[in-house]
């Protein structure tokens, strides 16, 4: 009896067993522009690392990141690793979008981009009707203590072209049928659509597939923006930012953090964190 007893203990509380929670923040920092003036990165880095490291994320999705800003947050997150290249030359130049994850937590197994254009391989091609380069960028990590794989990707899609938001929504959902097929799958970044826009539907509507997608979202009674711009006064309230979770996970938990120092976000964007678990 007493033996049955201590199976059963270990079988309820093994660490390798229990689907523990992940908390995942996609934030769209906005680029170092020195014509943002009050707004410029060095006037507003301080507290946006600081809401980054308050929320303690286990993974860490960005957008709009230079590689200087690149060094600024990896300096001020030394207990995370990062995966992402420059959208314009795979290297260093141009936007991140890239994925932060904790270390003593994951271990990475494998990582990648490709570009939203008809060439998906090939860097700094511009896709279809859009006005920028375009990359999504993707990692593949094993979770040490409960001994999962999880993919994330990461993405930010054009702000004019709305055939390239379509095309490029297609092609994120077909990359991660080829790379993750059925392993949980989390997918981050600004969309530049709001719900009901082409490349959303095209994310969220069921496919016969392996990997369908949810939306985290989870409305709240006093903000739910996530475009504002920086000013606190701004009318601007879009939501175009998401982290949408495939079958395999519940989300228990979603906000959006609309911190600031009373006249300014830390960014034009807000941050979004949602806290996904695996289904047992």
């Amino acid at each position: 009896m007493k033996y049955i007893l201590s199976l059963v203990l270990v079988i309820a509380f093994s660490p390798s067993l229990l689907a523990n929670p992940i908390k995942i923040m996609s934030y769209n920092i906005r680029y170092d522009n020195a014509g943002d003036g009050v707004n410029q990165w060095g006037k507003r880095k301080d507290s946006l690392l600081h809401l980054i490291k308050a929320s303690n994320p286990d993974v860490l999705c960005i957008q709009e990141a230079l590689v200087n800003q690149m060094n600024d947050i990896q300096q001020a997150l030394p207990n995370y690793a990062a995966v992402g290249v420059g959208r314009d030359d795979g290297k260093t130049k141009g936007e991140y979008a890239a994925i932060f994850y904790r270390t003593c937590q994951f271990k990475l197994i494998t990582k990648g981009q490709f570009w939203l254009s008809a060439t998906p391989d090939s860097a700094g091609n511009l896709g279809w009707d859009a006005a920028c380069v375009r990359i999504c960028t993707w990692a593949n990590l094993y979770d040490i203590t409960t001994q999962q794989h999880l993919f994330v990707f990461n993405t930010h899609m054009d702000h004019v072209g709305v055939i390239a938001r379509k095309k490029g929504a297609k092609l994120i959902r077909a990359k991660i049928e080829e790379l993750a097929a059925k392993t949980p799958t989390l997918l981050c970044g600004d969309f530049n659509s709001e719900p009901g826009d082409s490349a959303y539907l095209s994310i969220v509507q069921p496919i016969k597939a392996a990997c369908n997608f949810s939306d985290t979202y989870k409305p709240s009674k006093t903000f739910n923006c996530t475009f504002t711009g920086f000013s606190t006064a701004s009318t601007e309230c879009k939501r175009i930012d998401y982290i949408f979770y495939s079958s395999q996970f519940t989300c228990t938990a979603f906000a959006i953090l609309n911190k600031n120092n009373g006249l300014y976000y830390p960014s034009d964007h807000q941050a979004i964190v949602a806290v996904v678990q695996l289904k047992l």
